[in-house]
């Protein structure tokens, strides 16, 4: 069974992964607006991916015979300057979110719940794997620069990418 303390934080962490969804979507929608649409596609199955990450937690204090409260989810921004700036953004979020996991995992050896932490090792890996995509989109941005052909030619490589492929292929 879990702790008072651990599953107010799982409820806490299911509410961000969710907000992930909608920052991805939020993202994706702006992307789609500024006619990048293989940048908007990659950033809708990211949202989904973030979907599924919530509902992994979800299911997960279920099994513990935890109750989730679903919390309210915050607007995500829906301006941004450049397709450098989402990605940038992406990072910056993803950096979050691994801190957000990492308090996670603390807190559960704090508590010994140790089948919590046990579980939590999968977004661990998750998240070396979500930042170092992050930063290697940005890397390909920066060298894209002012060129509207190599926009294009990231634009729909990213299209055709899947979350959590190697995006260097």
């Amino acid at each position: 069974m879990l702790s008072e303390k651990m599953l107010n934080a799982l409820n806490t962490q299911i509410r961000d992964e969710m907000y992930s969804e909608y920052f991805y979507l939020s993202m994706s929608a702006w992307c789609s607006s500024n006619d990048l649409p293989g940048m908007a596609s990659f950033m809708r199955l990211k949202g989904e991916e973030e979907r599924s990450h919530a509902m992994k937690l979800f299911d997960y204090v279920h099994d513990r015979d935890g109750k989730v409260t679903l919390l309210a989810i915050e607007q995500p921004p829906s301006e941004f300057e450049s397709y450098l700036d989402i990605f940038e953004n992406q990072f910056e979020h993803e950096k979050k979110v691994t801190a957000s996991i990492h308090n996670l995992y603390a807190l559960a050896m704090e508590e010994k719940d140790y089948a919590t932490s046990v579980m939590l090792q999968w977004f661990i890996e998750e998240q070396v794997e979500e930042e170092k995509e992050a930063q290697e989109i940005i890397q390909q941005c920066k060298k894209v620069g002012e060129s509207k052909s190599a926009l294009f030619m990231l634009d729909e490589k990213l299209g055709l990418v899947a979350p959590g492929t190697d995006t260097n292929a």
